[in-house]
């Protein structure tokens, strides 16, 4: 829709933009006559949330998060709405009122007060009570405001209209965070000043206890989870480290791990030393079977000496006490003894060896003596070799021994160790735990409550009125109404209300467009813009008569509509004159009205009226509708204008319009066209063998490019016969 279209739209239903307005705003400006006086406080509260300062802040890499600011304002808020708070507001308020005996500005107004006494009875007022104690009278009211039957304490918290209901305190109450800040800006507005003063004091101070009581009660259950598990992993790590220590005690061992390590390091040199003393001894060995065979073959003496091989057996048995002394550290003295007594056995095995050997020399020249000592020598180094392999191999033994049941033992130990490392693990983590929740806890102790930054004050003055503003939107609402109710009737309105609807509704162009000429003049743009208009349409027809040239002469001009009241008797003697204007014979055939028209003559114009008859539709010829002297005078005539009667009462001369050389519709602007109209129109362009032209009447702003006087300047003496009235009413 254009903006023309919008404006003309407007145009059309003024008086609905100005009836509805006036019409609701002065019905809200009537029921508001009786605005009542309000009086509004608000405060300011701190929370500290986002920039606070509290045990957290000191932690490395505390970062701000946003979404837990912006729930945490959320929670304040609901905590401040909620049912419970409001009504412990509604409560305290009304014990404190209820001992007052008389009304005072700053606690409650006279009106106040007189509709309290009006709806609590002095007996039940004097029974809630007790001087010096406000607590019994608050918990006589929540008693009775909880009561399952009726009373007036009751009744007064649950009326919406009651300063105490939480209802009125929630429907008055209004709370937001100032921008981004730590601040929360709560207001309140009340009737009575004092009464919306102690309202919010009472709003804010039930917020802080609330909320604050809320975040405690949150760590209580967490400390006291925690604890119980902190207890039982102590529990735990002690009982772990019980069976540890029973084990290490039981199997006299502190650590497996190092034990075993000790033990493989220790059996190394033991199995090294070994080695070491078997070569030892096999070289012993050898050597003194080389210094027997020698000493053999000197004599035979030596061999079968018993005391010899007795006291070599008794050295070697004192050999070996020695070294098992050493081996179990016997005492230094016990050494001695053993050391003398091998001393003493050797000087005697070396005195029989001396008696038994009495040559001093061997065959191989070496002295005797000298092959005694050697012998004796490797005899003892033999016999020492042979007790410490023996004891070495005692303790390799013991180890081997030993170590085959450490194999169990470690499992049982690491297991042991293991459990005992989980104990502690789960232990510490608990306790971490817990001094968390305990720092939480400490910090809303230090740090829960909010502060209040502004405190209400008590308003002296009453609000602005609100009488004019809700007057104008009272005017707003009509303005709305009549906006929908215009919409309305454009949506479902089927008349023709513009050129574009028309070409759009009717499927044709539009050929010329009228204005609405009330009276013509030169000076006047609707009549310039009408004549141009004809001049326009009589070049149209002329265009499409010499284009298609007719059966028949003169050719037949029909101009009809498919509803009556379209202005074809005004198009008819506008094209009539025009014709005539131009030196040409015009015959223009009606419908007739009544008896009184009849056939006359004027300006070269033959005003003929026919009568329709029930065979309308049968008509063949033009001449079937008029007198046998009308119909022959229509031969002298240049061109025939033929209106038919509106389409939508009577039918169609099917054989009239196809021996027409042109046929013209008129349609009036805001004419209904629906679909009988469609159908209509469709019918007769079936039946017409030739153009159809559509001429648009009474166009708002249709005079919009009408010519000038200069360039009309030459048509001007023709606007005679625009300018007189028509012979014959409208149709």
């Amino acid at each position: 829709m254009t903006l023309q279209g919008l404006g003309r739209i407007l145009k059309q239903h003024l008086i609905w933009f100005i009836l509805f307005p006036c019409l609701t705003a002065g019905v809200v400006y009537y029921l508001t006559r009786n605005e009542a006086k309000v009086y509004k406080t608000k405060a300011t509260v701190y929370t500290g949330i986002t920039s606070g300062y509290s045990i957290h802040s000191a932690e490395a890499g505390s970062n701000v998060d946003y979404s837990a600011i912006s729930n945490a304002f959320d929670n304040i808020l609901t905590t401040l709405t909620s049912s419970q708070t409001l009504y412990n507001v509604g409560v305290d308020m009304l014990s404190q009122h209820l001992q007052l005996t008389k009304p005072t500005e700053q606690q409650l107004s006279a009106a106040s007060f007189q509709q309290l006494q009006q709806a609590i009875p002095a007996t039940l007022r004097q029974s809630l009570i007790r001087p010096g104690d406000p607590d019994y009278t608050r918990q006589r009211i929540d008693s009775l405001a909880h009561d399952k039957t009726d009373n007036p304490i009751k009744a007064l918290l649950s009326n919406s209209k009651s300063f105490y209901s939480a209802d009125y305190i929630s429907s008055k109450l209004k709370a937001n965070r100032k921008n981004a800040s730590d601040m929360l800006e709560i207001e309140y507005e009340a009737g009575d000043p004092a009464v919306a003063q102690q309202t919010l004091t009472l709003a804010v101070n039930e917020l802080n206890r609330r909320y604050t009581s809320l975040k405690r009660g949150e760590t209580n259950p967490v400390i006291k989870y925690y604890e119980d598990k902190t207890k039982e992993a102590k529990r735990l790590l002690d009982n772990a480290e019980s069976k540890l220590r029973a084990f290490n005690v039981q199997h006299n061992v502190l650590n497996f791990e190092d034990e075993l390590k000790t033990r493989s390091s220790t059996r190394e040199a033991l199995v090294g030393e070994y080695n070491t003393e078997v070569m030892r001894n096999q070289a012993a060995k050898a050597a003194m079977n080389a210094l027997n065979q020698r000493m053999t073959q000197g004599g035979n003496v030596l061999k079968i000496s018993t005391a010899l091989t007795d006291k070599q057996a008794e050295l070697t048995a004192a050999e070996t006490q020695l070294i098992n002394a050493r081996t179990n550290g016997q005492p230094q003295a016990v050494l001695d003894q053993h050391q003398a007594k091998i001393k003493k056995l050797s000087d005697d095995l070396q005195q029989i060896a001396q008696n038994y050997y009495a040559a001093d020399n061997s065959t191989d020249a070496v002295p005797k003596m000298r092959l005694i000592n050697e012998w004796l020598a490797k005899v003892l180094e033999f016999e020492e070799s042979g007790a410490r392999m023996e004891v070495i191999k005692k303790r390799l033994d013991d180890y081997q021994k030993e170590s085959t049941g450490f194999t169990p033992l470690e499992s049982e130990q690491r297991q042991l160790s293991r459990d005992m490392t989980v104990a502690e693990k789960d232990y510490l983590n608990l306790v971490q735990a817990l001094n968390q929740a305990n720092t939480h806890q400490q910090d809303i102790a230090i740090d829960g409550s909010m502060s209040i930054l502004d405190p209400p004050a008590f308003p002296y003055s009453p609000q602005a009125p609100k009488r004019m503003f809700f007057t104008l939107l009272g005017a707003g609402v009509g303005f709305i109404i009549a906006l929908l109710l215009t919409a309305i009737r454009v949506l479902m309105d089927k008349r023709i209300n513009s050129l574009d609807e028309a070409e759009r509704r009717i499927g044709s162009p539009v050929t010329a467009l009228f204005p609405t000429v009330k009276k013509f003049a030169v000076k006047s743009k609707a009549s310039r813009a009408a004549v141009s208009m004809f001049e326009q349409l009589g070049n149209a027809i002329n265009i499409e008569i010499e284009q298609r040239p007719p059966t028949t002469y003169p050719p037949l001009i029909t101009l009809f509509s498919i509803r009556s009241k379209q202005g074809k008797t005004w198009f008819a003697h506008g094209l009539a004159r025009m014709y005539a204007e131009a030196g040409e014979h015009i015959a223009y055939c009606y419908p007739r009205l009544s008896e009184t028209n009849q056939k006359f003559e004027q300006d070269g114009i033959s005003f003929i009226p026919y009568d329709v008859p029930a065979s309308f539709m049968n008509v063949r010829e033009l001449d079937d509708l008029l007198s046998a002297e009308d119909a022959m005078s229509l031969s002298g005539f240049n061109k025939i204008i033929l209106e038919l009667p509106a389409l939508v009462g009577s039918p169609i001369p099917l054989h009239l319009v196809n021996r027409s050389a042109v046929s013209l519709m008129t349609l009036t602007l805001h004419t209904l066209w629906g679909r009988r109209d469609k159908q209509l129109y469709n019918l007769y362009t079936k039946v017409a063998k030739h153009p159809v032209l559509i001429a648009l009447n009474k166009v708002e702003g249709g005079d919009s490019d009408a010519p000038t006087l200069g360039d009309i300047e030459q048509g001007m003496v023709r606007t005679k016969r625009y300018a007189e009235p028509n012979e014959v009413t409208q149709r």
